[in-house]
């Protein structure tokens, strides 16, 4: 009949694969053992190593100064559209006082070497600025807010959903 080869591969942790195959019908037996050759020395990940070590600082600081930035940017934007938006509800006294600390923030985040505190602090210089706009805003939309039509004010916090069938027995009460 057909030969019969019974093969086995058996891979260790470390990727080195063994791979047998015997002759059912002759007990015959080979072996062979497979390791990669592309992978890295001991010595090349201990300096990998080494390497990340040295520079966790240096990245570290990256870091916080790539946050930084993109929390000043992405403040920049809303603050910009916000005034877009708001058009001459906001007093030029506000919409320069934002004009400002815009400029100064994008001015610190200019160049190679950016110092973080001062994006920090301008970044905050900005918000507290933008807030005054958002405050001015909602004082200014109170009086313009949508008509009252005389219906309660308060919320019920514990609003169900139910299905409901009306009997009309009595007279409706009103409150």
């Amino acid at each position: 009949g057909m030969p019969q080869i019974e093969v086995t591969f058996d891979i260790d942790a470390n990727g080195i694969v063994n791979v047998s195959a015997k002759d059912k019908a002759t007990g015959k037996e080979q072996q062979i053992r497979i390791q990669a050759s592309g992978g890295l020395s001991d010595e090349e990940v201990e300096k990998m190593v080494a390497d990340a070590e040295a520079h966790a600082e240096e990245d570290a600081k990256r870091k916080e100064e790539v946050e930084a930035t993109n929390q000043a940017e992405a403040l920049i934007h809303s603050t910009e559209k916000t005034i877009e938006e708001a058009g001459d509800k906001i007093s030029d006294a506000d919409k320069s006082t934002v004009e400002v600390a815009i400029s100064d923030l994008k001015e610190a985040m200019e160049g190679d070497d950016i110092d973080v505190e001062a994006v920090k602090e301008k970044t905050n210089a900005l918000a507290q600025a933008s807030m005054k706009i958002g405050e001015a805003l909602y004082q200014g939309s109170e009086g313009d807010g949508p008509e009252d039509d005389g219906a309660p004010a308060d919320v019920d916090d514990d609003i169900v959903d139910a299905d409901f069938e009306e009997i009309r027995d009595e007279d409706k009460k009103s409150d």
